[in-house]
């Protein structure tokens, strides 16, 4: 304990491991200087590794700065309840930097990877928030101070979840709104995106997240194949209903999840994607192979949706997960329950795998980059035909003939009867 009463955090005492006599000291511009006591000298070098550091940034998630009755700055964690003389950001800024791509640990978690960050003002958008990867990404970014609206298909699950991530901490309690989404209907969609915008709020991360494997052939409520209309014309829609929220809080982010499975498209095992045959229709359904034509659209989808808004400070980028990784996504096949279940012991958990999600949706390594594809943190080379700008237009205007086709026959079957009755 200080003389004042203020502790001193444990792992900060070191003043990163500073040799005996060397003191650290702050200018009022943020610059860091050391003094050699036993020489009475002061430099910029840090002692042992000889960086010239400045603080810079604002302070992690959950800590403000206060002074003490001498006036001397201190710094309060009001997540830990702790305090410290140390300015929190002086170990953050004073680690050698690693030259190119920051290597992150594949085993790392959604929290590992918001660890010291602050997301505190940046409004977030989940869609399947409620479990897995997608209530995973959703606890680590609320805990790190993100306002995250969960997208759900079922609110009473979503708010089940929402209190699940309340409870973990009593004090700056997680900011979070559940509101129905249904990707398989687009009055869902619709709805959503109208209430979403009635929030008035801006709209810096949207995370389309959700996904369905139907192990029989099914359609959304406008008749598109399910597992199609879910994982790809779904989140298309989303995102063209929000795109002019996206674009009017830029920078803002797109994050879509995609699989490795999008190299196998076909039963052949060709990476080419017939748009003709998209989606599948019964007789040529098999669960399996509409999940990854689904997959790879994301990524088709991702692709161009960062060409298209890239200019207006909207980028998109795409991630693979992790394989086989036990989530809800095979509850409706026991095949593929046991499939996941027997893999379990040696994948990823879904904690794991929302830890690239959450890199690709806030690392400041990537400030206004997108159109790549990620898998373990690094952007590595999708199929050729997921990067086929070509395959991507036609995809695109396929799917905005599919949504438009269908409103006009919800108009129809729907609107006008109602003028009927009016008139």
């Amino acid at each position: 304990m200080a003389e004042n009463g203020v502790e001193e955090e444990e792992n900060m005492t070191s003043e990163n491991d500073l040799p005996p006599g060397w003191e650290t000291r702050f200018m009022t511009d943020g610059r860091i200087y050391y003094i050699d006591h036993n020489t009475k000298r002061t430099q910029w070098e840090h002692p042992k590794n000889g960086i010239v550091t400045r603080i810079e940034g604002e302070l992690p998630f959950g800590w403000h700065k206060e002074q003490d009755e001498d006036g001397q700055d201190y710094y309060v964690d009001s997540v830990k309840g702790k305090t410290t003389y140390i300015d929190p950001r002086v170990a953050l800024t004073t680690k050698p930097k690693v030259k190119g791509k920051v290597k992150v640990d594949t085993f790392k978690t959604a929290m590992d990877i918001l660890k010291d960050k602050n997301l505190a003002g940046k409004v977030v958008i989940i869609t399947g928030a409620n479990s897995g990867i997608g209530f995973e990404t959703t606890k680590a970014m609320s805990l790190y101070g993100a306002h995250v609206i969960m997208a759900c298909r079922d609110i009473r699950k979503g708010n089940m979840a929402a209190e699940k991530i309340r409870d973990i901490r009593k004090t700056l309690i997680p900011k979070l709104n559940v509101l129905r989404l249904d990707l398989a209907s687009l009055e869902s969609i619709e709805n959503f995106a109208e209430q979403f915008k009635a929030m008035k709020l801006p709209l810096h991360i949207l995370i389309c997240n959700a996904a369905v494997l139907s192990p029989s052939w099914q359609q959304t409520k406008d008749n598109i194949e399910l597992t199609f209309g879910v994982n790809h014309v779904g989140h298309h829609y989303l995102v063209k209903l929000l795109q002019d929220c996206l674009i009017k809080s830029a920078p803002a982010r797109v994050v879509v999840t995609s699989s490795e499975s999008h190299r196998f498209p076909n039963f052949n095992y060709t990476e080419e994607l017939d748009i003709k045959k998209l989606p599948l229709q019964k007789s040529d359904y098999w669960s399996i192979l509409a999940y990854n034509q689904s997959k790879l659209s994301n990524i088709l989808f991702s692709m161009e949706l960062n060409r298209r808004l890239a200019p207006q400070g909207v980028t998109s980028n795409a991630v693979h997960p992790g394989n086989m990784i036990y989530t809800s996504l095979a509850k409706n096949s026991w095949l593929y329950w046991m499939m996941y279940f027997l893999c379990r012991p040696f994948s990823k958990s879904p904690a794991q795998g929302a830890a690239v999600v959450t890199y690709c949706a806030t690392s400041r390594e990537l400030d206004n980059s997108g159109g790549y594809y990620f898998n373990n943190f690094y952007a590595i080379e999708p199929s050729k035909e997921a990067m086929n700008a070509e395959t991507a237009q036609e995809l695109w205007k396929l799917t905005d003939y599919l949504i438009s086709d269908r409103q006009k026959l919800y108009r129809c079957a729907v609107q006008v009867p109602r003028m009927l009755q009016d008139s």
